[in-house]
């Protein structure tokens, strides 16, 4: 375990960069041989338009990049966070640590952003997308960037934890990600019986949906633990129910022309189905005709 460490507390950027890449490329191409959907679109325009917003997440995080080291040096000098009370095994210790960065770097702020309008309509944007797949794992806007690494910044101060354990959660949380967004059906015995204890691609497609409640569920991205502690677990056995996307949102002009998901947070507020920090009333938007999804 100490060499484990040892080897991510001075991993290059371009290892993990590699290693992102690979999951990316692996499971775009496993969409290809066993898609749950059979989605008709322009699958090369869609993976350009969610990799700009990659390059925006990649912008910000480096900006920011050195909060969380400062954050992480702090917890280590200072002996504080969860990583310094616990009396813990090493192997327990960096268990327990991904799991706070998770809980609160994942759970928490993706809970905050379903909750608060105004961090929703930055949020709004990954939710625009119809045809969900791996690439949508990348697709955010970079306001909402900015807020979850600040979330992730004080989840280093709770946890406590050396660098090394921050890289490796990162790591797994953008590989965590790519899986349970990627278009792949498991066998479903295999995917729910993993769903006691990670977030799988079965139970995220639930949290995809286009309208209320399902949107509010499933908010978990490496371990599904917190969404059945914090009763925010949601389960559909029958995929087919489903339609991706959100209500608001479902014309293609408005979901798949970059400059208007970048626009959609400075925009008039649309009130979704479910009456989502509004009345009774729903706003008029401009749809397509129903997007279903086909299995």
């Amino acid at each position: 375990m100490d060499a484990f460490l040892d080897f991510f507390e001075t991993i290059p950027s371009t290892y993990r960069s590699l290693a992102l890449a690979s999951g990316l490329l692996l499971f775009w191409v496993l969409e290809g041989f066993i898609p749950v959907f059979q989605f008709s679109y322009r699958r090369w325009r869609h993976l350009g338009l969610n990799l700009v917003f990659t390059l925006t997440t990649v912008v910000v995080n480096f900006s920011l990049a050195f909060l969380i080291v400062k954050a992480a040096d702090f917890a280590q000098s200072a002996q504080f966070g969860v990583w310094h009370w616990a009396n813990l095994p090493l192997w327990a210790n960096v268990m327990f640590g991904i799991m706070v960065l998770d809980l609160i770097g994942a759970w928490l702020i993706h809970l905050i952003e379903h909750h608060v309008k105004w961090m929703w309509k930055f949020h709004l944007i990954h939710h625009t997308d119809t045809t969900v797949d791996v690439t949508t794992a990348l697709r955010h806007h970079p306001g909402e960037s900015i807020f979850r690494a600040f979330f992730t910044i004080l989840a280093v101060f709770v946890a406590g934890t050396p660098i090394a354990v921050i890289f490796i959660y990162q790591t797994a949380s953008a590989l965590f990600s790519q899986f349970n967004h990627a278009n792949i059906k498991l066998p479903k015995w295999l995917d729910w019986s993993l769903a006691w204890i990670i977030v799988t691609p079965d139970m995220h497609k639930v949290h995809h949906h286009n309208t209320q409640p399902l949107t509010d569920t499933n908010y978990g991205n490496i371990f599904s633990i917190w969404d059945r502690v914090f009763r925010t677990f949601a389960k559909v056995d029958n995929l087919n129910e489903l339609t991706y996307g959100i209500d608001t949102h479902m014309a293609a002009k408005e979901n798949d022309n970059l400059k208007n998901l970048m626009a959609i947070p400075f925009q008039p507020y649309r009130v979704p189905k479910g009456s989502k920090f509004g009345g009774n009333e729903e706003a008029t938007v401009d749809t397509d005709e129903n997007v279903h999804l086909h299995q």
